[in-house]
């Protein structure tokens, strides 16, 4: 079993940033692949970013890509989402997730994921 616990998030500005974390506790924590997923109002939750169990592998949205990263410390068994140049479209609910496998695939199905954090809203002002 992984608990999974968020913080971050908020309220912020267009072209501004914001970092979340989710902090992960159970089971060994370096074994999961971890990824962010988010919703919108009347959307489906959809997938933004997500690491393998390493660090070394990462995949983004297309949406995302060159403005989010994602990375993780396993030593404290913590995974985060730096967001830089915010936009309105990026309001959402955003949620950690993980799950456990040695292989890197289908890291955008939220299908795969197995536990998740409680969400996190983030708010984007123009």
């Amino acid at each position: 079993q992984v608990q999974l616990v968020q913080s971050g998030g908020g309220l912020v500005q267009a072209g501004g940033s914001l970092r979340l974390s989710c902090a992960a506790s159970g089971r060994v924590f370096s074994s999961y692949t971890m990824g962010w997923f988010r919703q919108s109002p009347g959307k489906e939750r959809e997938f933004v970013a997500a690491i393998g169990w390493s660090g070394g592998r990462t995949y983004y949205a297309d949406s995302v890509k060159g403005r989010f990263t994602i990375s993780r410390d396993n030593a404290k068994n913590t995974v985060y989402l730096q967001m830089n140049s915010l936009n309105p479209a990026d309001t959402a609910v955003y949620s950690c997730a993980a799950y456990f496998s040695p292989f890197f695939s289908r890291t955008y199905d939220r299908d795969q994921y197995d536990y998740w954090g409680q969400g996190t809203p983030v708010t984007v002002s123009s």
